[in-house]
């Protein structure tokens, strides 16, 4: 028996039914139902909210989600040889967990579930970026989420906390706090997987802003951002020239020296360069 239900340690789950991890997959799975629980919490008061999984994988992390007192979960689950073993978390949880055999960056899972609505995940490495992307960029803004519970490799982690003059500052960074509270909650060695993966992990936790941090449209902050860190090496005014004819004028009206790099650039300062932009 397992620490928080009564269904087979993980362990034994993966080996009855034979679900060693694929790395075309990006699958890493947590074995341990405890640190499952406790990742669980980091995603808040859980009852009354549902909440959406992607690569369950044998369940874990479900289950700790089930345990916490999810009203509902749905999972999203690629790899078919799992679905008998998330169809016995289903019947030891009634009508409180859904999964839903397909590709997450293909499937719509809003109609499955009901507001408010959480997101918890120990993301497929090959994935999770992309995700995290998509959630952060929706045509309107507050999300269908309230808060992203997520675990990333913890070199991706670091980007989406950083602060400039870091290395790790970033696109990345920009858009998580832009419209969201970011934190890094939990770190996790290699050796709390099976397989290990060859770097450490750590759990993020981003809580949905009602309106974004500082004014700005959001196709031109995205374009500015992207193209300062595409040639972050060099000064602004030398990066940014495909932005604007006159981008030397618009960085010093926003506030900005034009001889900084992006990575020196606040959120602040680049939400305000982005206005100036947008003036045409």
């Amino acid at each position: 028996m397992s620490a928080i239900d009564n269904l087979p340690p993980l362990r034994d789950v993966i080996a009855t039914h034979e679900l060693s991890a694929r790395k075309s997959l990006g699958q890493n799975f947590l074995l341990d139902l405890n640190l499952t629980a406790k990742i669980a919490r980091q995603a808040g008061d859980l009852e009354g909210s549902d909440v959406l999984e992607i690569g369950p994988g044998p369940g874990g992390l479900t289950r700790g989600l089930l345990a916490e007192g999810a009203r509902k979960v749905l999972a999203i689950e690629k790899d078919p040889r799992c679905m008998p073993a998330l169809a016995e978390i289903a019947e030891a949880y009634p009508n409180r967990f859904e999964v839903i055999n397909g590709d997450a960056l293909e499937i719509d899972p809003l109609a499955h579930l009901t507001p408010p609505i959480r997101v918890a995940a120990n993301l497929p490495y090959n994935v999770g970026t992309e995700l995290l992307v998509r959630w952060l960029t929706p045509k309107e803004w507050p999300p269908f989420w309230q808060s992203l519970t997520l675990m990333f490799q913890r070199e991706v982690a670091e980007r989406i906390v950083a602060t400039p003059g870091n290395k790790a500052y970033g696109r990345l960074a920009l858009l998580a706090q832009w419209r969201a509270d970011a934190k890094i909650v939990l770190s996790l060695p290699p050796e709390a997987f099976s397989p290990p993966p060859k770097v450490h992990s750590a759990v993020v936790h981003l809580t949905a802003l009602e309106t974004p941090r500082f004014e700005a449209d959001p196709k031109v902050l995205n374009l500015v951002v992207a193209t300062a860190f595409n040639q972050r090496r060099k000064m602004l005014r030398s990066s940014l020239k495909s932005v604007s004819s006159d981008i030397e004028d618009r960085l010093i009206a926003a506030g900005i020296k034009p001889t900084e790099r992006a990575e020196q650039v606040s959120l602040e300062e680049f939400c305000a360069l982005a206005r100036e932009v947008a003036k045409g």
